[in-house]
C-alpha cells in the first residue's frame, strides 16, 4: 500500500517577495545598484544537464526558477525598483524544454516592477546603471563580475561627459545574507515540511534495513520518500554509512553491503521548494543495538538532548558546542577512551580524536544556510528568534589498536532541526525517534 501524499504548506507569497526586495534596497545608499545573479544550466555529458537549481539568494529575493535570470535593485526617493533580465521567449527552443515566462510572465507572476528579456540586457543594463556610484554584487560570481567590469569601463568613458564616477564595488552577499538569517513564519513552514519529510524518509529506511541490503539501497528508500512527498530530491549528498563507513563524516558512495552486528549512520534531507531537511540517525542494522554499541549511543544521545534542551534567544552556538564537547568528553573517559579528567583533556584537544566538527549550522535555503557565526574573534553571534539551526553532536571511533576492540569502527550522529522561538527552541525532526527502545521498536514493526 503506497503512503499517502502530505498536503503542501502555502508557497511564500510576492508580497513577501516584494517586502524582501524593499528591505534590502533600504540599506542600499543613493545612488548605488546591487546586482542578484541567478544560476544557470550545468551541463553534466555532451549535450545533458544536471537538475536545474536556482541561486538561493536570487530566488529568495524574486521566487523565480528559470535559468539565466539577473535581479537589479535600484533605491530611489519613492521607495526602488527592481528589474528582472530573463529568457528570451522562443517558440522552438519552448517545445523541447518548456514554456518561458518571459518579461511580460515575469512581472505578472512575481511581482516585479519592471521585466526585459536577455536580448535586451545590454542596452538596457547600460541605461539603468547610467550614473551609478557604487555597484554591490557577489564577487566571487564570474557573471557578475563581468557585468561590472563592462559597468566600470562605460563609467570611465562617461566620466569624460562630467557624469559621476564608479567609486567601487561592494560585495552584496552580507547584507543579502544578513536579511536570509531570520526566517519569517512562512519559511519555517516550509522548513517544518522538509523536516517531516525528511523525518518520514529515515523511519522507512530503519523499517527496511536488514542484514544484506546494500547501503544505496536505503538510500533509494529515502530519496523515493523526499520525491513522493513533493520534495525535489535530496538537499544535500545522501550518506548511508555502514559499519566502520560511519566513521567518514562526508561519505557518500553509498555501495557497501550491510552486515549484522554494526550500525548504519544515514545524514539525510529533503529538499522542499528549496528548503533543506537535514537529519542524522544512527540504528543496527538488525534492529538492535549492542552492549558497546548502546553504550556509545547513549553518550551521543545525552550530549545531544542537552544540546537541543539549550537552544534559546540570547545563547550561541558556541555556548551549546562547549556544553557538547564536555558531555562527549566525560562519556569518552567513562567508556576507557579517554583517560584523565575532563578539563585536560578538552583542554589538550584529544577528544577531538573522536569528534571532529562543530555541533550547528544555520538551515534554510541552503542546508549549510549563510550568515556569520561570530562578529569577531571574541565575540560569537546570540541566536535570536526565527534562526533555524541543526544540532548533530557525533562519536567516530578509529580502527586503531590501541583503543578498546569492542569500539573500534564505530560512527554516531544523532542531528535533530531546531527553530528558536522567544523562549526557547521548537525541534523538526521529532517524528523520527532517537530513543534506543523508540528505534528498536520501530525496526521490528517492518
Amino acid at each position: 500500500m503506497l503512503p499517502e501524499r502530505l498536503l503542501r504548506p502555502a508557497a511564500i507569497t510576492n508580497d513577501e517577495y516584494r517586502a524582501r526586495r524593499a528591505t534590502l534596497i533600504e540599506h542600499l545608499p543613493q545612488g548605488a545598484a546591487m546586482l542578484v545573479p541567478g544560476a544557470s544550466l550545468v551541463t553534466r555529458s555532451n549535450d545533458s544537464e544536471y537538475p536545474f537549481r536556482q541561486q538561493s539568494d536570487f530566488y529568495y529575493l524574486t521566487g523565480i526558477t528559470e535559468p539565466d535570470a539577473l535581479l537589479v535593485l535600484l533605491p530611489s526617493q519613492d521607495g526602488g525598483t527592481s528589474v528582472v533580465f530573463c529568457q528570451d521567449r522562443d517558440p522552438t527552443l519552448e517545445a523541447w524544454t518548456g514554456r518561458r515566462l518571459g518579461a511580460s510572465g515575469v512581472v505578472a507572476r512575481h511581482g516585479i516592477d519592471q521585466a526585459f528579456e536577455n536580448a535586451e540586457r545590454e542596452e538596457r543594463l547600460e541605461a539603468l546603471l547610467d550614473g551609478c556610484t557604487r555597484l554591490y554584487l557577489p564577487l566571487d560570481d564570474e557573471q557578475a563580475l563581468a557585468i561590472a567590469d563592462e559597468a566600470l569601463a562605460r563609467a570611465r568613458a562617461g566620466r569624460r561627459r562630467g557624469k559621476p564616477a564608479l567609486q567601487g564595488f561592494l560585495d552584496s552577499r552580507e547584507l543579502i545574507h544578513e536579511q536570509r538569517l531570520v526566517k519569517s513564519p512562512a519559511e519555517i513552514d516550509l522548513l517544518r515540511h522538509a523536516a517531516h519529510i525528511s523525518a518520514l524518509a529515515h523511519c522507512r529506511a530503519m523499517r527496511t534495513c536488514a542484514p544484506g541490503l546494500f547501503e544505496y539501497q536505503l538510500q533509494a528508500e529515502l530519496e523515493h520518500t523526499f520525491v513522493w512527498h513533493g520534495g525535489s530530491g535530496p538537499a544535500y549528498g545522501t550518506i548511508v554509512g555502514g559499519g566502520a563507513n560511519a566513521c567518514v563524516l562526508h561519505y557518500i558512495e553509498n555501495s557497501a553491503e550491510l552486515a549484522a552486528n554494526t550500525l548504519v549512520l544515514i545524514d539525510a534531507g529533503a529538499e522542499f521548494d528549496l528548503y533543506a531537511g537535514d537529519i542524522t540517525r544512527t540504528f543496527p542494522v538488525d534492529g538492535r543495538f549492542g552492549d558497546a554499541q548502546r553504550a556509545l549511543y547513549d553518550v551521543v544521545l545525552r550530549a545531544q538532548e542537552r544540546a537541543v534542551a539549550a537552544v534559546a534567544p540570547g545563547v550561541t552556538l558556541a555556548d551549546i558546542h562547549t556544553g557538547v564537547v564536555e558531555d562527549l568528553t566525560r562519556g569518552l573517559i567513562e567508556l576507557g577512551l579517554l583517560q584523565g579528567e575532563v578539563e585536560a583533556r578538552i583542554e589538550d584537544e584529544s577528544y577531538r580524536r573522536f569528534y571532529l566538527h562543530s555541533t550547528s549550522h544555520w538551515l534554510g535555503l541552503d542546508v549549510h544556510d549563510v550568515g556569520v557565526y561570530r562578529f569577531d574573534e571574541d565575540t560569537a553571534r546570540p541566536l535570536a528568534p526565527g534562526m533555524v539551526v541543526t544540532v548533530e553532536p557525533g562519536l567516530y571511533v578509529p580502527e586503531a589498536e590501541d583503543l578498546p576492540h569492542a569500539y573500534r569502527g564505530i560512527g554516531i550522529r544523532i542531528e535533530d532541526n531546531v527553530v528558536v522561538t522567544d523562549t526557547g527552541g521548537e525541534v523538526l525532526t521529532g517524528d523520527v525517534p532517537k530513543q534506543v527502545e523508540e528505534i528498536e521498536a520501530l525496526m521490528a514493526n517492518k
